[in-house]
């Protein structure tokens, strides 16, 4: 049975970078924390921690889901402060990676923390053991590693250490409040150095390092090919480099020199000659403005070790090897690689090669199983499969008898040999059993922790599938589909999760269905985005045909969605993660309830292709202006920031942003995990349902603006428009936003109803989407993905 964490308060030891945004993260999780730090030597005794938290509002991506979280952290010092920490559950110690100044350190706090408090170190390779050593006997049960990845609010794995006296079912509680309450995708590893991902991660770069100076690469070049080419970030390999920091990429190799004296790949790490002297002169990479790469001025440039300068950088795969990874079937594409002759093909098999090899040689030691490697690597490094995945995937066998011939052969980095198991006539580690564990020697499934349950449709590893549910309608646009629990879940089937004709009218027919057999209705994506707004392609033909009535017709659907939604018997629930734009985000306007994951990016961006929300979003607004006014309060005061928001086309940067937008209402609910997303969505739709759900009742008097506030905003329009902030086309488009938010040329006060203010929308709507200009956005936008300021 798994200890249940109940964390009221935290601690964050360190105010550094990492210790600064681990609080961050804990606030915007709602949890009451303390940061430490050393005691400032003059003034404000808490000053060096009260200027960190400063500083959180001001780096990007940004720690705090919303600015005014920062006022929740409390600043405190080791010196005056220690009382606090009895007050706190969990206590996250996170400063500089010296084994005896967070041994000191432990040794001062030891006699505040409360036998109940979890202790966890957020170390990235020091011995777990070994610093638990100087802990008092009753602390030692309760004491781990967690390691976060930087930065903590975005990536999505955190490491979780047991020590040697670590009590399972402390560890059990922590894994389940890292997974639900921080959305972090936890992987236990052994307590080694560097752990799994940094162990497996770093090595991946020092081979790649190796290799391109084998293979006579340049930098750049090696970036075009360990990137998207082969399913991993944009920033590649030397990208990232600069991105972590130089200085911090010599760091870990060199604890990875010092803390592994036995591994068989020992020789090669060490900073290379190159990086240390970057190292030197102070070109430590993003931070410092220049690294591997450098801007100057527009152009992007890359160190050449020839030249020993920079060069205009000219990141190019070559045709035949881009032809290569363009291979569908991974064996095949394998076998191309390792019997090209062009030394990016050749570079690239043995950089996958003793990946492999470095990967099974140390299975053993680092974790309990393959998923725990594969995961790590998936959510540490953003790479789209695992080492073990890409293997079985390429053809376990073939590829294990090609890496045993280059080890005889010398080929291979190190002659260490596979272990029995890798040729054991086995066709890969992940099968419907479970993952491959080593100390086992069996198949070992994933945790039936009680946590996962809330997990429907977990990160599938290679070969994993989860039963869809059954299907209950589908057409082009959707899919309709129960688990028998009285909840229905619709997913769309187009690119982006664009709204289509399809999408509308299955939409229409799935609040029909669940209001026939159901109980409820969630709208769910298996993927991110959420929606991508409407299908802009099949707008603009139509209006290029001249098909205007169809168009219209079209737009009048699309409302006609929306109000099904707002107006269905059953409670329709939006499960929002990723991008919700345009007509994504007016759906979620509409549900009865929205849950969304707090890396939602909502917003109605109709504004940056020259049109304006028609979706019922305007609607929405001007009529929640109005409930938010009260019966005699001022409805222009309560539209000013949501003009604003839609004029600009601003998008949220988290949910709780979404909220202070005005574009999620303050009953929505917020989900960390993404994969939790749908399971409290189902169960919102559920207890709507047992609470005895009905829609809204139709708003036929909504007091409204009117000219007097159509003229106020245009005041303001008109000193944007003289003042060059915006062009006439977005004067134009602002002018028409006004105009149906604050209900058209009518009286101050005038009362409409909904679809007064949808005719609106829709008769702005056409007119602009007529505008040559408007056009031209359009099809800007198409193009590029970049809108157009004409």
């Amino acid at each position: 049975m798994s200890e249940k964490l109940l964390v009221r308060r935290a601690a964050v030891l360190g105010a550094g970078v990492m210790g600064a945004q681990i609080a961050a993260h804990l606030a915007n999780a709602g949890v009451d924390t303390v940061l430490f730090d050393l005691a400032a030597k003059e003034g404000d005794p808490d000053g060096v921690v009260t200027r960190a938290i400063g500083n959180l509002g001001k780096l990007s991506p940004a720690p705090l889901a919303s600015k005014a979280l920062a006022a929740a952290i409390t600043p405190a010092n080791y010196d005056t402060g220690l009382e606090l920490l009895r007050g706190c559950d969990l206590i996250v110690e996170a400063i500089a990676e010296r084994m005896d100044w967070k041994q000191d350190l432990y040794r001062k706090i030891a006699p505040y923390v409360t036998d109940h408090a979890v202790l966890a170190t957020n170390t990235s390779g020091l011995g777990i053991d070994k610093l638990a050593d100087v802990l008092p006997e009753r602390l030692r049960h309760r004491f781990c590693g967690v390691h976060f990845f930087n930065p903590p609010r975005y990536m999505h794995l955190a490491e979780l250490i047991p020590a040697r006296s670590t009590d399972k079912a402390v560890l059990q509680g922590l894994e389940t409040f890292l997974t639900t309450q921080l959305g972090k995708g936890v992987v236990y590893a052994r307590d080694t150095p560097n752990f799994i991902g940094n162990r497996i991660g770093v090595f991946s770069i020092l081979a790649t390092i190796h290799h391109t100076e084998a293979f006579g690469l340049g930098f750049d070049e090696v970036d075009a090919l360990t990137g998207p080419l082969i399913g991993r970030p944009k920033s590649a390999t030397y990208r990232t480099s600069d991105v972590v920091g130089l200085d911090t990429m010599a760091h870990v190799i060199g604890t990875m020199a010092d803390t592994l004296p036995d591994d068989p790949w020992h020789g090669y790490f060490k900073t290379p000659q190159w990086l240390q002297a970057l190292i030197d002169k102070g070109a430590l990479g993003q931070k410092a403005g220049a690294g591997i790469f450098r801007k100057a001025g527009k152009e992007i440039q890359v160190l050449d070790l020839e030249k020993q300068d920079y060069r205009p950088a000219d990141p190019a795969a070559a045709p035949e090897v881009v032809d290569i990874l363009k291979t569908r079937d991974p064996a095949e594409k394998f076998r191309r690689l390792r019997e090209s002759e062009h030394p990016q093909a050749r570079f690239l098999w043995a950089v996958f090669r003793d990946l492999f090899h470095y990967s099974a040689y140390h299975l053993a030691d680092i974790a309990e199983t393959a998923r725990d490697v594969d995961l790590a690597i998936r959510w540490g490094y953003g790479w789209s499969l695992g080492p073990f995945e890409s293997w079985q995937a390429a053809g376990w066998k073939q590829v294990a008898d090609w890496i045993a011939e280059d080890i005889a052969g010398g080929k291979a980095m190190s002659d260490a040999r596979l272990p029995a198991w890798v040729l054991d006539g086995r066709d890969g580690v992940h099968g419907k059993d479970g993952s491959y564990s080593p100390s086992r020697d069996a198949a070992v499934p994933r945790s039936e922790l009680a946590v996962y349950a809330r997990q429907r449709f977990p990160d599938p590893l290679l070969g994993e599938s989860f039963a869809p549910g059954e299907t209950l309608f589908e057409n082009d646009g959707i899919r309709l589909w129960t688990d028998g629990d009285g909840i229905g879940v619709a997913s769309f089937k187009t690119k982006l999760h664009t709204v289509s004709d399809q999408v509308l009218d299955g939409l229409q027919e799935a609040v029909a269905i669940a209001e026939r057999d159901l109980r409820g209705l969630v709208i769910w994506q298996p993927k991110e985005p959420f929606s991508a707004g409407a299908d802009l392609a099949g707008a603009l033909g139509l209006l290029q045909a001249g098909k205007v009535d169809a168009f219209e017709a079209m737009v009048a659907n699309f409302q006609a969605t929306s109000q099904r939604i707002k107006y269905s018997l059953v409670p329709v629930v939006a499960a929002v993660r990723g991008m919700a734009l345009g007509g994504g985000c007016e759906f979620q306007m509409h549900a009865a309830r929205t849950v969304a994951g707090l890396e939602s990016y909502i917003g109605l961006v109709e504004a940056g292709v020259g049109l304006l929300p028609a979706g019922g979003g305007l609607k929405e607004l001007a009529l929640r202006a109005a409930q938010a006014a009260g019966p005699d309060g001022d409805v222009f005061a309560e539209l000013k920031n949501v003009f604003e928001t839609v004029a600009m086309g601003k998008v949220s940067k988290s949910a709780m942003e979404a909220r202070e937008l005005g574009l999620m209402r303050a009953g929505d609910s917020i989900v960390f995990h993404p994969h939790e997303l749908l399971h409290v969505a189902r169960q919102q739709a559920l207890a709507l349902a047992e609470s005895g759900y009905r829609p809204p009742l139709p708003a036929r008097a909504i007091p409204v603006a009117g000219d007097v506030g159509i003229a106020t905003f245009k005041m303001m329009l008109v000193n944007m428009l003289e003042g060059r902030f915006v062009s006439p086309h977005d004067y134009e488009i602002a002018t028409r936003i006004a105009t149906v938010l604050c209900g058209g040329e009518i009286d101050r006060g005038a009362t409409v109803d909904e679809d007064w203010l949808l005719r609106l929308e829709r008769e702005h709507f056409v007119a602009l989407a007529q505008m040559p200009k408007t056009q031209e956005r359009i099809a800007h936008m198409l193009k590029t993905g970049k809108p157009l300021r004409n």
